[in-house]
């Protein structure tokens, strides 16, 4: 006879796929096996494609066969995408919005067509399991608070669109399991990110991929001059904000259909072709486009700590990466701690997801491994290096002393790429698969994104640092171990370390502790024996238009194709 225990599911495997950010995490009783985003192993930075290879490899780790997968979370209902339609169409009682009514309506009905679908291509690919949608900003908010480890928080999720959802509020507790309870939510066209989007797009990048480009840039202009506008074309109200249609549109899912009105570009500037050079109008409209972002971010935490009651905040969702403005709310002082998971983006659903369906099923077994932890991908232990397809690399094995040897490089000068471990969640390299530079260099940062990262000369790069020292150099006042916030430097950054100052004073820290990131600190203190600082300059182990590298075979591509002096991978040096 069957229990109800024995019909909890056990194996539950969590999907991020076929809209981008592909991702997979894997769950057995509680515990978190896995997560990967499908772009380090693809070499397809940002694929939808499904995350054959990642889910691949968790299965494999787990010494398990898709058979074995009691259950399959994605993280999309297509259902919640239906209740747009009548919405939609009341928008055509407006003339501005008349001519997006049918079109908008019939886009959402053919996304909870199309995600139907997919969801039988999950269930052929796992025929013993029960494939689950879930809630998107309900897996956000679950991946933000498990990963956070507290018992209780606040949740603020700000995205572009999670099926009508685009800012909820929420308030978590953790028990025998974790519990989310919405407390309020913003539908579409009330969207922070697609106003992101959009003008990341009007300034000639890509949208969904480069608004961190227009960030760095933000701190070059003067907000003054478009500030009228992105006041008016987005209003806060007493829950949160509202767009102009005049300015930004509704949203329509279909191509072809412009994010920006005529008026947003009479008011501001042209569409800038992605070869034209940077001029001060783009820097300007950039510097507007951040400073209301950062005044709506701050109103929507403050709605959070008013209605929630909490004193801790754990915020998620795309914008959540947009580390300037998780910078502001710390320094505002609305709550004693903030929280960014690693992953806050949509890959990081794949972990709300599985934990929603692990939760749902009524399981008694506590999550595990899943707080505080970042490096959840694949390792290359002992890797079999062939250097073969790159004739000019050259390797030498090191011993024991691997951090010493590398700090020392670093404190010469040496530019070097570093790959151990295993892969690190999100978009942010944290140790594991970095570039690290000395910032005591001389014309340091113009020479990686020349000659290594082939970036815009505007970008900055962030310090990482040991966490015991860090208030020496950064005025943020709490950890920040995924690189997701931005601090004000002291003076002494300014005086030792103006290399990873940026334009507006301020620098995307992580900080680093020995249980942490073991190797890691012992670099950094390693360095700060030899210079007196104990930061470095990180920045992740790809160039322009590529995801991190999560191979060996990337690492070396990266090294061989960059103007990387060395790359330390798994105990090899390895130089030109």
């Amino acid at each position: 006879m069957t229990t109800a225990v024995d019909q909890v599911p056990s194996v539950v495997l969590g999907v991020c796929s076929f809209t981008h950010d592909s991702a997979a995490a894997l769950l057995i009783d509680g515990e978190l096996v896995g997560f990967v985003e499908e772009e380090r192993l693809s070499q397809q930075k940002h694929t939808r494609e499904y995350p054959r290879q990642a889910i691949g490899w968790l299965l494999g780790e787990a010494g398990i066969t898709p058979g074995d997968v009691d259950a399959v979370a994605y993280n999309f209902q297509p259902i919640r995408y239906l209740a747009e339609t009548p919405a939609a169409l009341r928008m055509a009682l407006s003339g501005t919005t008349r001519s997006r009514a049918l079109p908008r309506a019939a886009g959402f009905a053919k996304v909870a067509v199309r995600t139907r679908r997919r969801l039988r291509l999950l269930a052929q690919d796992f025929p013993d399991a029960r494939v689950t949608p879930v809630l998107h900003h309900r897996a956000h908010q679950l991946a933000a608070f498990t990963v956070s480890g507290w018992d209780e928080a606040a949740v603020l999720v700000v995205d572009s669109l999670g099926e009508r959802q685009t800012t909820t509020i929420a308030h978590a507790h953790q028990s025998a399991r974790p519990r989310v309870r919405m407390l309020e939510a913003l539908t579409d066209p009330a969207s922070l990110g697609y106003v992101y989007g959009a003008v990341t797009e009007h300034l000639g990048w890509r949208r969904g991929d480069e608004e961190g480009t227009v960030m760095a840039l933000a701190a070059l202009g003067d907000p003054a001059r478009f500030r009228h506008v992105f006041t008016r074309a987005v209003r806060t109200t007493a829950t949160g904000f509202a767009l102009d249609p005049a300015y930004f549109p509704p949203r329509v899912l279909t191509s072809g259909y412009p994010r920006t009105a005529p008026r947003f570009v009479a008011e501001t500037c042209s569409p800038r072709d992605p070869d034209e050079p940077v001029q001060e109008i783009h820097q300007d409209l950039a510097a507007a486009l951040q400073e209301r972002t950062e005044q709506i971010m701050i109103h929507l935490a403050r709605r959070a700590r008013l209605v929630s009651g909490s004193r801790r905040l754990c915020v998620g969702g795309g914008v959540a990466t947009n580390c300037v403005s998780i910078g502001r709310i710390i320094d505002a002082g609305i709550f004693d701690e903030v929280f960014v998971p690693p992953a806050p983006g949509d890959a990081g659903t794949a972990i709300g997801a599985a934990v929603a369906v692990h939760t749902d099923s009524g399981s008694r077994r506590p999550l595990s491994r899943i707080a505080r932890t970042c490096y959840l991908g694949p390792s290359f232990p002992e890797p079999e290096l062939d250097l073969t397809p790159w004739p000019g690399l050259k390797q030498k094995p090191l011993g024991t002393d691997a951090a010493e040897f590398l700090a020392d490089q670093l404190a010469h000068g040496m530019i070097v790429g570093l790959f151990q471990g295993r892969v690190e969640a999100g978009p942010r390299a944290l140790g594991n698969r970095s570039i690290l530079a000395s910032p005591l260099e001389a014309g340091v940062v113009e020479r990686l994104n020349a000659t290594v990262k082939f970036r815009e000369p505007f970008r900055p790069f962030a310090p990482m640092v040991t966490a015991v020292r860090a208030r020496e150099f950064f005025t943020l006042g709490q950890d920040a171990p995924y690189m997701s916030m931005a601090s004000q430097v002291t003076d002494a950054a300014r005086e030792r370390i103006p290399a990873i100052v940026h334009a507006n004073g301020s620098a995307r820290l992580q900080t680093v502790t020995a249980p942490q990131n073991p190797f890691m600190h012992q670099v950094l203190e390693a360095f700060a024996r030899r210079t007196g600082v104990p930061v470095l300059i990180n920045t992740s182990l790809n160039v322009k238009g590529k995801p991190i590298c999560g191979t060996p075979e990337m690492a070396l591509d990266c090294l061989a194709n960059s103007g990387l002096d060395a790359l330390l991978l798994e105990g090899r040096w390895i130089t030109k």
